[in-house]
């Protein structure tokens, strides 16, 4: 029999980590195509952290609750939902929610935890899996052969891209902050690793590409890296932006542009459509999840909380000193 109630972190106010405490909630019912998962664990990230600043409100018709991917079991199910029953144990995409003991998501954005992985590794694989495959195969087009550069890929996100980018037969130049997160990225298989910081990097990153650009970059820092990631693209590149780490806004030299005829897409995975989703899970179910399961390349876990220490985890989270991804437990199932 399911509870009445169930636990969930809440803020009442946007701040800090210290606004996050422990809340009680009545427990929500599965309608249409929707399903009641009760949560095993949940990935932390940078949109939890946005939201939780004010930045980033949950869309109107979302749970006000911080956390955009689980790992957990289904116990409850809309009259609609037909390929999944109650007890399968499934890693899922949310509209919000996942700080919590329960959740509610559409049925399509559920897909089986892989052959092999524990809870704590599934939980972290859908907001992620998501985006990188979203912005780094539908939006940025990479092809096997093509060489991508990731900025700040020390992080969940850019774990991910890495390890996607190398099954997919790219070559893959990496950024990041400090000499051991550019061992962590080189671990993961990147083929050449530089630090951001460094003056020389858009010599440095020519000498590899024998002065012929990058094909793609998957960017999460935009502002002022905007006029050195048009430097670094070759003529007909991709740049796909997907943070704003750096800042939202870049005076940009937009001749040289036009010039290489560049092209510069980006989005947000949570305001898609439900069927934009569906769509990208069914993409990972065929292409990325028999990966998995060979065990070609597993999410990189950093550091995992209890629930009601979620102030530690952002804290973590956004003092940039993890290497991959930043996990909650919160049921033994």
């Amino acid at each position: 029999m399911l509870p009445q109630y169930f636990s969930h972190i809440s803020f009442k106010q946007p701040g800090n980590p210290d606004v996050l405490s422990l809340s009680m909630s009545p427990l929500p019912k599965p309608i249409d195509e929707q399903v009641l998962i009760k949560v095993s664990a949940a990935g932390v990230n940078g949109p939890d952290i946005a939201q939780r600043q004010g930045i980033y409100p949950a869309p109107i018709s979302a749970s006000p609750i911080l956390g955009l991917e689980v790992s957990g079991v289904i116990v409850a199910i809309g009259e609609q939902v037909s390929h999944w029953k109650i007890g399968d144990k499934v890693c899922a995409l949310l509209p919000g929610g996942g700080y919590g003991e329960y959740v509610l998501t559409q049925s399509s954005h559920c897909l089986p935890i892989p052959k092999g992985f524990s809870d704590i590794e599934a939980a972290v694989l859908p907001e992620t899996m998501f985006t990188v495959w979203g912005n780094l195969f539908d939006r940025g087009e990479l092809q096997a052969g093509e060489t991508v550069l990731i900025h700040g890929a020390s992080g969940g996100l850019g774990n991910c891209a890495i390890s996607l980018a190398k099954a997919f037969g790219a070559t893959v130049i990496t950024t990041s902050g400090s000499e051991d997160k550019q061992q962590h990225c080189l671990g993961l298989g990147a083929d050449h690793a530089f630090n951001y910081h460094d003056p020389e990097l858009l010599e440095q990153i020519n000498q590899v590409t024998n002065h012929q650009g990058v094909d793609l970059i998957f960017d999460m820092a935009a502002g002022d890296f905007v006029n050195l990631n048009l430097k670094l693209l070759a003529e007909d590149g991709r740049l796909v932006t997907v943070a704003l780490k750096r800042g939202a806004k870049a005076n940009v030299d937009v001749f040289r542009l036009m010039a290489k005829r560049i092209t510069w897409t980006g989005s947000t995975l949570r305001p898609q459509s439900d069927a934009a989703k569906a769509n990208i899970a069914n993409r990972l179910l065929q292409s990325v999840w028999p990966l998995l399961e060979q065990n070609k390349f597993r999410p990189h876990i950093h550091q995992t909380f209890k629930l009601t220490d979620a102030k530690k985890a952002h804290e973590l989270l956004e003092s940039g000193q993890h290497r991959g991804k930043v996990v909650l437990k919160i049921c033994s199932l």
